[in-house]
């Protein structure tokens, strides 16, 4: 099983046009997510799928590798589909995604996921991330998206809402969803030819298509937690983590 990771990245943005070549400390955003990525171990091969030549330009000029995706793709995954499509990998090669707007990303993290996928041999074909919530403001925030799980760590819903709710109480752990992804090739075809899912729809994310569709997604716990770059203003909260890191 070789395992290749993959980094989506494209230029438009409604809230944050170019936000791939972003400088962070001199260098562009991408940069960074590759630089990192590239720290994990077990990881065989990382490209950028983009299609942007001006992103394209600058990943080759740091020395990366690309491969190009049409502009046309519907999301994400979509773009994750046509670059494996083009790098010929085999139905049980294990493809990492991550996105191009987390220039902090922990390589530890994604070496749990590659674990994950090496000690539960075909037991699942999706895996993620979890993070329990330290920081408060984040409990209610929409834009942290909150997992509940079983106890073999299987995903039983995604919401943008608190789940649990406590009814009596608040003195319990609550969990982030860190928008990282594992998943076998042949997975992902599967996948990106599921129609749109009523819960996806509704609550805007996409992982949960799996679920509604009686995939099982394996939850790694990450003991790391990591902003990601939404809007031009996170660019200077990633300077001030760097400086400290």
């Amino acid at each position: 099983m070789k395992v290749t990771l993959l980094i989506p990245a494209r230029y438009g943005s409604t809230r944050f046009p170019g936000k791939p070549l972003a400088p962070i400390n001199g260098k562009p955003m991408i940069q960074h997510v590759y630089e990192r990525a590239s720290l994990a171990k077990g990881v065989d091969n990382i490209f950028v799928a983009t299609d942007n030549e001006r992103i394209k330009q600058a990943v080759e000029g740091f020395g990366g590798k690309v491969v190009m995706t049409s502009p046309d793709a519907a999301s994400g995954t979509d773009r994750i589909n046509e670059a494996i499509g083009h790098l010929g990998l085999a139905d049980d090669d294990l493809v990492i995604n991550v996105q191009g707007d987390q220039p902090l990303i922990d390589p530890i993290s994604i070496e749990q996921l590659v674990t994950l996928f090496k000690k539960h041999p075909g037991e699942f074909e999706m895996g993620t991330l979890g993070v329990e919530i330290t920081n408060k403001s984040e409990l209610d925030d929409p834009m942290n998206v909150k997992v509940v799980f079983d106890n073999n760590h299987y995903a039983l819903y995604f919401s943008r809402a608190r789940i649990p709710f406590g009814r009596d109480t608040n003195e319990y752990p609550v969990y982030k969803h860190i928008g990282v992804y594992a998943y076998t090739r042949r997975f992902v075809n599967a996948f990106a030819k599921l129609p749109l899912g009523k819960l996806e729809d509704i609550e805007k994310l996409e992982q949960l298509r799996a679920l509604e569709y009686g995939h099982k997604i394996k939850i790694a716990i990450s003991a790391f937690d990591w902003p990601d770059v939404d809007t031009p203003e996170d660019i200077k909260k990633c300077e001030l983590r760097l400086a400290v890191d």
